[in-house]
């Protein structure tokens, strides 16, 4: 946001407004209030509704263009949801992988987004998810909780489940206004396997995440895939579709989440290359990053890392998956290889 917004910008575009009445002051909040929030890349701005990437578009195109690397603004986007089309992924070394999981944010036509809606959009984006989520059977038949009827006893169990987390409201959340009248009409449904869940009005009005333990990746991508369609078509009939523009891909609050939206990452233990000097450069090339997640056992060295794609719009979904698949099965040889003392010079990736 700092890098594009200049003074002579701010005053050619402060008295727009969206229909709804979202203003520049209020998509630039996150950014104003968490300047000095460094320590990872961030977009410092939220959409309050679809419109705002056209009312803004002088503020948000450069913005996008920036945060999403290699991406630019003419190219359409594309989606490819058929798991058929994935190469491997469902062996994917369980000595090192521990979890998989696949994530995205969508949000629905006709309702201003979590920044902007009112109470009253914000409890009928909840009914309209409840009655979606009831129509579905099979493997997909689940259970919606309320985040305000929950008790401590339900809060804890759905923590320890991994459905819920220990910190539900983010500093984004408070800035951009994402958490009024919090916890009213949020909550998260999760089918009776708790493999696929669903929040409901959090950073977007839903978001859908397909999740298991070992290395069969491919096999969560089917779960997302199969899931997220069929509530697609359960909105879609009711004359509610999830919000999508050719340039943008599925529409998000948030730039960063733009195109895809979508989140592939697995839980992975690096004991060698980790600490090689040339890791994060080796994420770059293959369009990876990094979050640091601990030890899962503090009485050996046993380095946890959760490892995702670096993009999201300007790839279909199948060639995020397929650039996270082939990067963990890269990066495990290389482990394999500095714990046997072989030189990794030869597996060094050229830039995808």
């Amino acid at each position: 946001m700092a890098d594009v917004l200049t003074i002579q910008m701010y005053k050619r575009l402060r008295g727009r407004a969206t229909q709804s009445g979202f203003t520049l002051d209020d998509v630039i909040q996150p950014g104003v209030e968490n300047s000095e929030h460094s320590c990872t890349r961030s977009v410092g701005c939220v959409a309050g509704d679809a419109e705002s990437y056209t009312v803004f578009m002088e503020f948000f195109d450069p913005l996008i263009e920036l945060y999403h690397y290699d991406y630019q603004q003419s190219r359409m986007h594309r989606s490819d949801m058929n798991p058929e089309n994935l190469k491997g992924g469902a062996d994917l070394d369980g000595q090192y992988v521990l979890t998989c999981q696949v994530s995205a944010g969508r949000n629905v036509d006709d309702f201003s987004f979590p920044p902007h809606c009112s109470r009253g959009e914000r409890r009928a984006l909840e009914k309209l998810a409840v009655e979606a989520f009831n129509a579905l059977d099979g493997e997909f038949k689940g259970t919606y909780h309320s985040l305000k009827n929950l008790s401590e006893e339900e809060l804890q169990r759905l923590t320890t489940a991994g459905i819920l987390t220990d910190n539900l409201i983010s500093p984004l959340m408070l800035s951009s206004g994402m958490a009024r009248d919090w916890p009213d009409a949020r909550g998260v449904w999760h089918n009776d396997m708790k493999n696929f869940i669903v929040w409901v009005n959090k950073e977007d009005h839903l978001r859908f995440t397909s999740k298991q333990q070992g290395g069969n990746m491919n096999q969560v991508f089917t779960r997302y895939c199969s899931g997220l369609k069929k509530l697609e078509e359960i909105y879609h009939q009711k004359n509610h579709p999830f919000i999508w523009k050719d340039n943008l891909g599925y529409v998000s609050t948030c730039p960063s989440d733009l195109g895809t939206g979508l989140r592939a990452s697995v839980h992975i233990r690096l004991k060698y290359v980790s600490k090689h000097k040339k890791f994060g450069e080796v994420l770059q090339r293959l369009r990876l990053e990094k979050i640091f997640t601990g030890s899962v056992d503090s009485s050996v060295e046993s380095d946890v890392w959760d490892i995702s794609n670096a993009d999201r719009i300007g790839f279909s979904e199948v060639q995020l998956l397929q650039l996270v698949v082939d990067g963990i099965k890269l990066l495990i040889n290389m482990d394999k290889y500095i714990e046997h003392g072989i030189p990794i010079d030869d597996l060094f990736p050229s830039q995808k």
